[in-house]
């Protein structure tokens, strides 16, 4: 005999309810029923069972519904009931039921059309009443509702617990199983990042088509029918632009709780991707504070900063609460293949100064995606230091050039940096030019050169002596020294700028 137990067995492998079919009812317990005809249609599904006694009972069909009656409705001619059964085989009807003291008077055409239509003809035997049928039927579906219901709740439970064990890949796992199918995750440009089972498999490429469609909606979500596939796609994030994507595959079944699920698991993702995020800001705020002095010319070990050359930009995130994390984020959605831990960030009263590796338009990358998840403005300007004593030097080029509109501007690209770096002369400029203050400074200790370039660059003795912490008069008398070693007057304009430029040299 058959029961609700057999088909949540079959439920319990897959994780989808299994229709209940016209061969199911047949097997039902309590039930006294046979086949008279039809039999290639025993896998109809049956939504429900009821007694109709009408000529064409057709308007009030909707599908799935075995048909009870007693043949009061029957046509009294043959080509009248070969219609019926036509009829109400075309419209979907599960099957057709009669009751057993009818059996005898049944015309043969009726089972001889069903029959053709692959429509079951059930008789109902023995003791049994249409409203037994009824109620078994309905029986069957209210607990399938149940079970459903139940296994939904087991399965969120167990996508919970995956996440903390193993994370994503936990979460991805528990969710394959519980709908019976495969799971994708996809990283916010449609790249796999991890999938259940491993590897590419037909389905993914679709799943990011429809990533594509709903790409500018945050907590979206859409589902097609894929062949014989449910294909679900849902956003990951709590707010703002979509950080990823949730792609499901799995047998037609329960839509609502395939959704429900996959709406938990999604909510789950954004929270493993918040406490990735928290770890982050931790770990790059420690490395801001040990590495915050190569901004201001400390020598620092090259092997904890990107790989050379480097391209400094300095970030202003036009009223952001959190520019670091939002730049954080931005980095782990365009840096693919970038060593992102070794990359600077600072934050500074002018904005967040970034040390990344000079890959071709990463900086500007980084500032369009910040916008994107902002909402907000992102200005940027950036220069490029050939290694990591010229990150400094970078740094000041770099926050010179910070647009006051929301763009990307390269220093070398609109600057006279640009011209100075392209040409062949200005090494050996800086060379004569600076070359008795540097042996001077090398014979004697003094710091001539480096009290010149602090006294040209901040515009008087001042604030020289402010950036270099000592006295003025101690800036006044190197001052002189300077003047005399170079055999150059301070008070000349010509001998001022090309001092300047000279000292500068290294900068470009």
């Amino acid at each position: 005999m058959h029961s609700v137990e057999d088909c949540f067995v079959r439920f319990a492998r897959s994780g989808t309810v299994m229709p209940l079919t016209v061969a199911d009812v047949l097997r039902m317990d309590g039930l006294e029923l046979g086949l008279l005809a039809g039999e290639a249609g025993l896998g109809r599904e049956v939504s429900w069972a009821h007694a109709i006694e009408v000529a064409d009972p057709v308007p009030w069909l909707r599908g799935g519904e075995l048909v009870l009656t007693i043949g009061l409705g029957l046509p009294d001619d043959e080509s009248g009931r070969r219609a019926y059964v036509r009829r109400l085989a075309a419209a979907g009807a599960a099957g057709l039921g009669f009751a057993a003291e009818v059996l005898d008077a049944l015309p043969p055409e009726v089972l001889d059309e069903a029959g053709r239509r692959d429509l079951p003809v059930v008789a109902v035997l023995g003791t049994t009443p249409f409203i037994a049928v009824s109620q078994a039927v309905a029986r069957w579906h209210s607990e399938a509702a149940l079970r459903a219901e139940r296994h939904a709740i087991a399965v969120q439970e167990s996508i919970a617990r995956a996440a903390l064990r193993s994370g994503d890949a936990g979460i991805l796992a528990e969710l394959a199983r519980g709908v019976g199918g495969e799971a994708l995750l996809l990283d916010v440009d449609g790249r796999t990042r991890a999938a259940r089972p491993a590897g590419e498999r037909p389905w993914h490429a679709r799943a990011r088509e429809l990533a594509g469609s709903i790409r500018g909606r945050s907590q979206a979500a859409t589902a097609v029918e894929d062949g014989e596939k449910y294909l679900l796609v849902h956003s990951i994030g709590l707010a703002g632009p979509p950080r990823g994507w949730l792609a499901l595959s799995c047998p037609p079944g329960d839509a609502v709780h395939q959704r429900l699920l996959a709406n938990h698991a999604a909510v789950l993702l954004a929270m493993t991707m918040l406490g990735l995020r928290a770890l982050r800001s931790a770990l790059h705020a420690q490395r801001a504070r040990l590495l915050a002095p190569l901004l201001d010319g400390a020598p620092v070990d090259a092997a904890l900063l990107p790989p050379e050359p480097l391209e400094v930009v300095v970030f202003a995130l036009d009223g952001a609460a959190e520019p670091v994390g939002v730049l954080l984020d931005a980095l782990a959605d365009v840096a693919a293949g970038v060593d992102t831990d070794r990359i600077l960030l600072v934050p500074r009263p002018g904005g967040v100064v970034a040390v990344l590796p000079a890959q071709a338009g990463l900086g500007a990358r980084v500032r369009d995606r910040a916008a994107e998840l902002t909402g907000a403005a992102v200005r940027a300007g950036a220069a490029v230091a050939g290694d990591v004593t010229g990150v400094a030097a970078a740094a000041r080029r770099a926050a010179d050039v910070l647009p006051s509109g929301e763009s990307y501007v390269d220093a070398d690209a609109v600057s006279s940096w640009g011209l100075l770096r392209a040409s062949d002369v200005l090494a050996p400029f800086s060379a004569a030019v600076l070359g008795p203050l540097r042996d001077h400074d090398r014979r004697t200790g003094a710091d001539l050169a480096a009290t010149l370039r602090a006294y040209l660059d901040a515009g008087s003795v001042e604030a020289a002596a402010a950036v270099l912490g000592v006295h003025r008069n101690t800036i006044r008398t190197r001052l002189r020294s300077a003047e005399r070693v170079a055999g150059r007057s301070l008070d000349s304009p010509r001998d001022r700028l090309e001092l300047w430029l000279a000292l500068s040299a290294d900068d470009i």
